[in-house]
């Protein structure tokens, strides 16, 4: 600023200098100009003597600000050495906490890496096994064991131990087991709490025991650790005990490690508490899963028992069918586990793959007349043809009583009406007894069902059951609700009625329901369903051709196929256990679909169920505890399966592995008599095998 207020006065003066050159003649003018010059001057000096002093003032607060900025630069010098050093505390406070967290996600993803694998895990010693490595490597441990509470629950057993010094592994295989004796929680003599033993202190706290050094420790006997550190060169140091609770559960175990390692010196150590928290978190997650797998495992063990029981009670319901539901399942197993080891062939590809899948087709095998239990023992067991609850041939045996006796009255009627007293009865009614006699011999025959019946045979029962005899009681009283509903809208008889000796009457049928037959249409059931569901009739019983049972009765036995697929299909089965129905339900269907209950062929089943209808073939015409037939002998009854082979009833493949693999020989010495197991013409068969196989290819 100064320096243009005097550029202007300078320019003032040269401008009065150019005016006096030029002449200028006004005095009072140039005094003006010369005084405005001075004034500007004056002003100007003043100026910059202001400026001079404000110089001064600037340079002396220069001064102090140079000062106060040299103290600040010192200051922030100092902050500056300050903050390295808080930088490089910092840096080693991160770097440890870098370290630290790395080895807490370290043991975290271990963790988590164990409970998925522990979910997963099936079988016990290897959960265990699981478990236990587990907790030793999260604690870089030496050794650990594994307790769990006894059946009594009053001590813990050994279950796993292992020590990697001492390279012991106990318990993980049935060829190694533990010989060490329980820890009891309780004195046996004063029933007082056993807490001198670590571990069973844990488990009376159901809290973590952390031991240091064991032989510094005072509150707990560890005699039996010196004396086996004695006997072995050993030195048990520290300890981690911790009880095994399921989540709001009793107690079932204890997991204990012994000597936690530096993982840089090797040196024991006390096991830390941090670490201590993730081996915390590993045992309960173990205890829970452990708890589940019993739970399964007993759950399991329950369903399979509850299972054979209901077999064993159908095999009860009728002693010539006893033992059948169990013989089945063993013959099932043996066929199955040949298709399942064949590496070529039709059943190269056919795999159980898990013991799951087993534990399903064994199930189905044993269910696979579960629907028995609701067909009565009366048409299992019919060992004649007019049996019902009893043999009614009893009754039609009292009818030739009758008309026996009615003949010897009538005859003794007629004599004593003619006074004369003098007569042989046998020689006047001997023939028309004689008659009778044979008749009911005869009809007794046909009632056994033991030979094809002609017609012929049918023809003459038609004919003696024409024969008639009076009644002289009411035989619309003490009778059941459902007799007296057969009866409506038919008048009774007058009495005394007269009765044929053999009759068909309507009371002796229950027609089918319609809406029955309609449902099992509905849900794939192409069965032929006779028009009724109970016919008693004598001469239609008698009349059957074969065996004993009518066509309603053989419904009925047929139709347990029904009730075990009705059963099954409505049970929730979980996912590893649903083909159970399949399996179960298939063992009466052919292969071309004339079986039943739904008329499969043999591209609709699979191979279990396949292998079920060889299974249940084979024991029924073995067994030995049929009322109706003879057990077959193995010639007599391979005989009749490679017949059922060429009729596409059987699978020709699973027949032929059957033969191959002498399926029916190791079936036979464990359970045929001994009479029965006969020389084979195997090679005949094996060809019919073969045939029926490329016939079906």
């Amino acid at each position: 600023m100064a320096t243009d207020l005097f550029s202007r006065d300078m320019a003032a003066i040269e401008a009065a200098r150019e005016a006096v050159e030029s002449g200028v003649e006004d005095p009072e003018a140039l005094r003006a100009m010369l005084k405005k010059i001075a004034d500007a001057h004056s002003k100007t000096v003043r100026r910059a003597e202001k400026l001079v002093r404000v110089s001064d003032r600037s340079e002396a607060r220069m001064r102090e600000a140079s000062a106060k900025i040299e103290e600040q630069q010192k200051q922030l010098e100092l902050a500056h050495e300050m903050l390295a050093g808080y930088a490089d505390d910092l840096e080693s406070e991160v770097a440890a906490r870098t370290t630290e967290l790395r080895f807490e996600r370290a043991k975290l993803a271990t963790l988590v890496d164990l409970g998925i694998a522990m979910s997963a895990e099936r079988d016990e010693a290897h959960l265990l096994s699981l478990i236990l490595q587990g907790a030793m490597d999260l604690t870089n441990a030496d050794g650990g064991t594994l307790y769990f509470m006894s059946d009594s629950e009053d001590s813990l057993e050994f279950r796993m131990l292992r020590n990697n010094s001492l390279n012991i592994r106990l318990g993980e295989t049935s060829d190694r087991p533990i010989s060490f004796p329980p820890i009891y929680l309780k004195n046996s003599d004063t029933g007082v709490a056993n807490h001198s033993n670590v571990a069973t202190h844990a488990v009376h706290i159901r809290s973590t025991v952390n031991i240091p050094d064991a032989y510094e420790n005072t509150e707990f006997d560890f005699s039996g650790t010196r004396a086996f550190d004695m006997a072995n060169g050993y030195h048990s140091k520290s300890f981690l005990t911790i009880p095994l609770i399921p989540r709001g559960g009793s107690v079932i175990g204890a997991l204990q490690l012994l000597n936690a390692a530096d993982p840089e010196t090797g040196e024991t150590i006390p096991f830390d508490a941090e670490v201590q928290g993730f081996v915390e978190a590993l045992a309960a997650q173990a205890a829970m899963t452990i708890d589940n797998q019993k739970l399964l495992t007993a759950q399991r063990a329950l369903m399979d028992s509850f299972i054979e029981l209901i077999a064993g009670a159908i095999d009860a319901k009728s002693p010539y069918t006893g033992g059948h539901c169990n013989r089945v399942p063993e013959l099932a197993m043996m066929l199955a586990q040949h298709a399942h080891e064949s590496t070529v062939g039709p059943f190269a590809a056919f795999h159980f793959d898990t013991e799951e899948e087993w534990h399903e087709f064994r199930i189905g095998s044993w269910l696979h007349d579960c629907g028995k239990v609701t067909t009565p023992e009366y048409v299992v067991d019919k060992a004649t043809k007019l049996e019902t609850i009893y043999n009614r041939i009893h009754e039609v045996r009292t009818r030739f009583e009758i008309l026996y006796r009615d003949k010897q009255i009538s005859l003794l009627r007629e004599r004593l009406a003619e006074h004369d007293g003098s007569f042989d009865l046998e020689a006047e009614c001997g023939e028309m007894l004689q008659e009778l006699q044979d008749e009911f011999a005869f009809l007794a025959e046909c009632n056994v069902g033991g030979e094809f019946l002609s017609q012929d045979s049918v023809d003459r029962l038609a004919q003696i059951g024409e024969r008639t005899w009076m009644r002289h009681f009411d035989d619309r009283i003490g009778i059941s609700q459902d007799e007296h509903k057969r009866l409506r809208g038919m008048p009774a008889a007058s009495l005394p009625a007269k009765e044929t000796l053999l009759a068909d009457k309507p009371q002796h049928t229950a027609p089918r329901q319609t809406a029955v037959i309609e449902r099992l249409h509905e849900r794939g059931f192409r069965m032929d369903v006779p028009e009724n569901e109970v016919n008693i009739g004598e001469l239609y019983n008698l009349s059957i051709q074969r065996g004993t049972l009518t066509n309603e009765e053989r419904f009925k036995i047929n139709e347990h196929i029904i009730q075990t697929l009705l059963m099954l299909e409505t049970l929730p089965f979980p996912s590893n256990l649903k083909r159970v129905p399949e399996y179960a339900g298939g063992h009466h269907e052919t292969m071309i679909g004339t079986g039943y209950p739904r008329k499969l062929k043999r591209n609709e089943m699979s191979v279990p169920a396949r292998i079920m209808a060889i299974a249940d073939i084979f024991e029924a015409l073995t067994a030995a505890d049929r009322p109706y037939k003879k057990a077959k002998t193995l010639s007599e009854a391979l005989k009749i399966m490679g017949f059922m082979c060429k009729d596409q009833h059987i699978d020709p493949d699973l027949f032929l592995l059957f033969l191959e693999q002498g399926v029916y020989m190791q079936y036979a010495e464990e359970y045929l008599e001994l009479s029965q197991i006969d020389e084979v013409s195997l090679e005949p068969l094996l060809e019919t095998a073969r045939t029926c196989c490329n016939a079906a290819a």
